[in-house]
């Protein structure tokens, strides 16, 4: 009986000690649910991925989960979360795009990278379209 009382003991102070780490965690705000909200936020999160990145189009996923960005040179960036990170990716002809009335699904060839799909609503086209035209990954853009 004894043995019982010390296996109880055991998990009750291992349960104790995993809701002091997620009360720890939810306190500071560790692993929340990041959205991009506005064009000013991708903007600097484009800038911090590539730094001079400047866009001047931008389409924001409807659930702020992504957005593709398009610079004065015509070349395009995917934004999207990984994990607890924004990361990002130049596309060029190995992006392979889906368009599906509002949503357009992009992959990047990169199967660490993965595909992401992006409710753009009716920008979804326009964006579908530019990404037939991008350039081989050593071009480079005068």
């Amino acid at each position: 009986m004894e043995g019982v009382w010390i296996d109880l003991a055991k998990f009750g102070g291992s349960l104790v000690s995993i809701l002091a780490l997620a009360w720890l965690a939810r306190w500071m705000d560790l692993g929340g649910d990041e959205r991009i909200r506005s064009a000013d936020q991708a903007r600097f999160l484009a800038n911090a991925a590539i730094e001079g990145f400047e866009p001047v189009d931008i389409a924001l996923d409807k659930a702020g989960i992504g957005a593709l960005l398009r610079d004065a040179q015509g070349r395009q960036m995917l934004l999207r979360r990984h994990g607890a990170a924004w990361v990002a990716r130049l596309l060029d002809e190995r992006t392979e795009a889906r368009l599906d009335r509002g949503f357009l699904t992009i992959g990047t060839g990169e199967k660490t990278f993965g595909a992401v799909t992006l409710h753009l609503g009716e920008a979804a086209g326009v964006w579908a379209a530019g990404l037939r035209r991008l350039p081989s990954a050593g071009a480079k853009r005068a």
